[in-house]
């Protein structure tokens, strides 16, 4: 049986934690849970975090956006930061913050993987579920498919 931790290094673990990335609220919490520190001891410590701006959800969105936008459409974004805790609201206002270039993302997914239009119907169904893949909407879809003759 693991030993509990000490109340004490609830504190340096967060702190360490945040050290190495940003983290939501949620994902912070859940990680010092299942390191064997109490609930009742967590809420406090993330709020005060929040209070001095160490902890927040808008820059861990913005963060996560910025790593991983080159690989993934606003519908994948979306899922993900909200599999990690992050509001609709904050949600929405950073993807809202890079919709002009979901297009030009989506066409370079596109070119790297396929490179060329497709020559029947099965191969554009395939490159369609690639791009469902990767969170892109059907209209930037349908836009990056036919390759900027639109």
């Amino acid at each position: 049986m693991k030993p509990s931790p000490e109340p004490g290094d609830l504190r340096e673990r967060a702190l360490g934690l945040l050290a190495r990335r940003e983290h939501s609220r949620v994902e912070l919490a859940r990680k010092l849970e299942r390191a064997g520190f109490a609930k009742d001891d967590i809420g406090p410590l993330l709020d005060a975090f929040e209070a001095k701006n160490w902890l927040s959800d808008r820059r861990f969105a913005e963060s996560y956006v910025a790593d991983h936008r080159a690989r993934a459409g606003s519908i994948k974004l979306a899922y993900d930061l909200r599999q990690r805790g992050v509001g609709d609201s904050v949600i929405e206002s950073v993807l809202g913050d890079n919709r002009d270039s979901e297009l030009d993302r989506a066409r370079e997914v596109w070119q790297k993987k396929f490179g060329a239009a497709p020559t029947d119907m099965a191969e554009k169904a395939r490159q369609i579920r690639f791009l469902q893949s990767r969170g892109f909407t059907p209209e930037v879809i349908r836009r990056a498919i036919s390759n900027g003759n639109d």
